[in-house]
């Protein structure tokens, strides 16, 4: 078909808009990787863009330098994988029985979990639970505390209220109980969703470090990865500002090895690569599951 001026011109205009956009959304991630990748004192200058100056690996040896770097991030690997996998678990079942229509309970238990979204016990009492729980100095401190989210429980909830309830009274009328419909028929059903809460869960454990500073940061085979990168950016940090006040920040730029502003791109690479490489396994999913209740029949 010939194309009109108006179809050429939207078009134009449309591949611009796009080529613009990928590159707003681009040019922040090749910065940080420049950076991490660039001579630490050259940084210092400023000017740098998507390109690495004086290409360098300094930065990267800096981080994988540290003893407990390696078990670390073991630790950090766990306890995504452990935590994604029982959450998950503990998700879709405490939403599938507060989704069930002939639950008595329904409404008073949804606004329960509705409310601690928006209180809760604070910092100083969650310390105190945990203590009373055995959970301080333990690697399921990690896991037990973030088992249930309120916010996926309503969102994975949502999900199964627009399923059609015929499939699951077929079920029923066939033999199958509550059990065999949640595993085989419900959850099949709830993969979208399943697979966007998974990359929340995974995501939220892989970045979580504050917990290892409360419970476990005196215990070094339960330390974790961001743990590990946050203490090396504090001591970093703590080095340069000691070596000011000494010999003013002209010198201490001479004599620090690594800047802080270096380290920490290093590290913002270390900690987002894994979720980039897992993320395009799930993307198709974690789209399907952004649009849940969009469409409603």
């Amino acid at each position: 078909m010939k194309r009109s001026a108006g179809d050429i011109a939207f078009d134009a205009v449309n591949y611009t808009l796009m080529i613009l956009l990928a590159m707003v959304t681009l040019y922040p991630f090749l910065h940080v990787l420049a950076v991490s990748l660039n001579d630490s004192i050259d940084t210092v200058r400023g000017g740098l863009t998507i390109f690495p100056r004086k290409f360098t690996l300094a930065n990267y040896k800096e981080i994988f330098a540290s003893p407990n770097i390696g078990w670390a991030t073991f630790i950090s690997v766990m306890r995504t994988v452990i935590g994604t996998i029982t959450g998950i678990i503990a998700t879709s079942m405490v939403a599938y029985v507060i989704s069930r229509q002939d639950f008595f309970a329904r409404r008073f238990v949804s606004g329960l979990f509705v409310i601690t979204m928006y209180v809760s016990g604070g910092m100083i009492p969650g310390y105190m639970l945990m203590r009373s729980l055995h959970l301080i100095n333990s690697f399921w401190v990690y896991i037990f505390p973030g088992l249930i989210s309120a916010f996926n429980v309503i969102v994975l909830r949502s999900y199964i209220d627009g399923l059609p309830l015929d499939i699951q009274e077929s079920a029923k009328i066939d033999g199958a109980n509550d059990f065999i419909i949640y595993a085989r028929i419900v959850m099949p059903l709830c993969t979208p969703v399943i697979a966007t809460l998974c990359l929340f869960i995974a995501v939220g454990q892989w970045n979580s470090w504050f917990d290892t500073y409360l419970y476990n940061g005196f215990n070094e085979k339960l330390t974790t990865l961001q743990y590990e990168l946050q203490k090396m950016l504090v001591n970093a940090q703590a080095q340069i500002t000691s070596t000011e006040d000494i010999y003013g920040m002209a010198q201490a730029q001479k004599l620090q090895r690594i800047s802080p502003d270096s380290l920490r791109m290093a590290m913002t690479i270390v900690a987002t690569l894994p979720i980039l490489v897992v993320y395009p396994f799930v993307q198709k999913y974690f789209m399907q599951g952004l649009i849940l209740g969009a469409v409603k029949s």
